[in-house]
């Protein structure tokens, strides 16, 4: 079973992505804020993408607060996980936000939030696991 990581601060969006890539998708799913967690599992191994949110709130790492865009350059440029796909989702969904963000953050793709058509997105995301085990 492909294990996927969501980053997310927000409860709602938490058991939202949960369920549908758990039930719907039949991925193994790991739900967490922290950037340590976040970090620590990318590195181990093993993941086959992460969902990131980008406006994360009172999140730190090695003494720095960070947001989604800067826990994705992280793992963008880290040895060990810079080949891990990465979707942002977001609410910034203004002309022009998609590729600003993708731009900055380094990130393979991106989701406006809420997500409202469940079908397309879980259709997203197999791609990028696919396309990550081919």
């Amino acid at each position: 079973m492909k294990h996927i990581v969501v980053v997310e601060d927000d409860a709602v969006n938490a058991v939202l992505f949960r369920k549908l890539l758990e039930r719907r998708g039949g991925y193994q799913v790991t739900v967490t804020d922290s950037p340590d967690e976040v970090m620590s599992i990318t590195r181990a191994g093993g993941i086959a993408l992460v969902v990131m949110d980008v406006s994360l709130v009172d999140s730190w790492w090695e003494g720095k607060q960070v947001n989604g865009v800067d826990l994705c350059r992280l793992l963008k440029t880290d040895a060990q996980t810079i080949g891990v796909p990465i979707v942002l989702a977001t609410a910034h969904a203004m002309r022009g936000d998609m590729e600003r963000l993708l731009s900055d953050s380094g990130a393979d793709d991106y989701v406006a939030k809420p997500i409202v058509d469940h079908d397309k997105f879980l259709e997203q995301i197999r791609r990028w696991v696919q396309s990550e085990a081919a």
